[in-house]
């Protein structure tokens, strides 16, 4: 089976085509992403306007890439899929409008993903992950753990009460003074800290009972130490504070997944192996102390390759490739959804809106 896959929901245009025989893992024949960057670099963030013009200047090159690279046709497709949220509304419509268009003109099936899904799956096309599987789950949006027990089963363990982590990187990075995005040139920063335990900052949530997360505070105290520095910074100072915060985050993650490895164990003992996803899955740090963390509970670790932790059309033409094989297609008329929970049994978590 080939699939073609649409990834509109942020700030990279992205088509690909995977393909799967049913004997392991799957092939990505294309994987084609532009990244809006620079676009959105003088703002300091993703300005959605920007980004769904963007979208709808590149996204029918993009495709047309995608195909000629993986050297297939429209006729040698199985079906089509796109992002159909959650993400910035006006992106996601032109992906989904996109993938629609094709679809009645090809009759191919079409498949509306959840952009979560296509993280949470991941693993899948590249490592062969079987359900059950633990999944932490860590962007600029969203930082979840979920028991992920098939295509459109999960249940949610935790979820953040407020910041997501890589929303605490950005935001931190900007106090700092480091530019946008956070996350890459957070870790630059620390990898030449001299002194990574100079700043005192919490771990937030270490102890709780509960698997949920919360880096508002973090962020917080990022911003009171720049303050006490007199809010200029060395190439010094900002190098140790991103250690340190990196510290910090790291030792969170670190207490919310083994509180979370009990549960899942407890719920599924079968399940033995934990996918780290999504963009913040990309930080060596972070990769390295949940590697640890796997090694001393016996689990296996497993975390895609860098390309395909950021957001991608792989990952898409992945998720819609599985959801086709069991069926689950989408007729024409389906909506775009700016908000759309993995678990939508989950409790609502008070402060984090659509990163719940």
């Amino acid at each position: 089976m080939k699939v073609l896959g649409i990834e509109t929901s942020c700030d990279e245009t992205a088509a690909a085509i995977v393909e799967d025989d049913g004997e392991g893992p799957g092939r990505v024949l294309s994987n084609v992403v532009l990244s809006q960057l620079d676009d959105h670099r003088p703002y300091g963030g993703v300005v959605p306007e920007i980004a769904a013009r963007a979208h709808l200047q590149h996204l029918d090159r993009l495709v047309r890439e995608a195909l000629e690279r993986a050297g297939v046709g429209l006729s040698d497709l199985d079906g089509i899929a796109a992002t159909a949220g959650p993400g910035l509304i006006g992106g996601v419509m032109v992906g989904v409008m996109t993938a629609k268009a094709m679809a009645a003109v090809t009759g191919l099936p079409f498949m509306a993903v959840n952009h979560l899904e296509g993280h949470a799956l991941t693993a899948r096309l590249t490592h062969g992950v079987k359900f059950p599987f633990l999944l932490l789950l860590v962007s600029g949006g969203h930082c979840q753990l979920l028991a992920v027990e098939g295509v459109g089963r999960y249940r949610r363990l935790g979820t953040t009460i407020d910041d997501a982590v890589g929303e605490a990187f950005d935001k931190s990075a900007k106090i700092m003074g480091l530019g946008y995005p956070g996350g890459p040139l957070m870790e630059k920063a620390a990898s030449g800290a001299t002194n990574p335990g100079r700043f005192d900052l919490p771990v937030p949530m270490k102890g709780r009972p509960d698997c949920d997360f919360s880096f508002s505070g973090l962020k917080t105290a990022v911003r009171r130490h720049v303050e006490n520095l007199g809010g200029t910074l060395s190439d010094a100072d900002r190098a140790d504070l991103a250690a340190s915060f990196h510290q910090a985050v790291g030792d969170s993650l670190i207490d919310r997944c083994t509180k979370a490895l009990k549960v899942f164990k407890e719920a599924f003992p079968e399940g033995r192996t934990l996918v780290v996803a999504g963009g913040v899955a990309a930080n060596q740090v972070l990769r390295a102390r949940l590697t640890d963390l796997c090694r001393r509970h016996k689990f296996e670790f497993v975390a895609p390759p860098l390309g395909l932790c950021t957001d991608n059309g792989a990952m898409i033409a992945w998720a819609g490739l599985e959801r086709l094989r069991l069926g689950l297609t989408d007729g024409l008329d389906f909506a775009p959804r700016p908000r759309w929970p993995l678990d939508p049994n989950a409790k609502a978590a008070p402060f984090a809106g659509v990163k719940a």
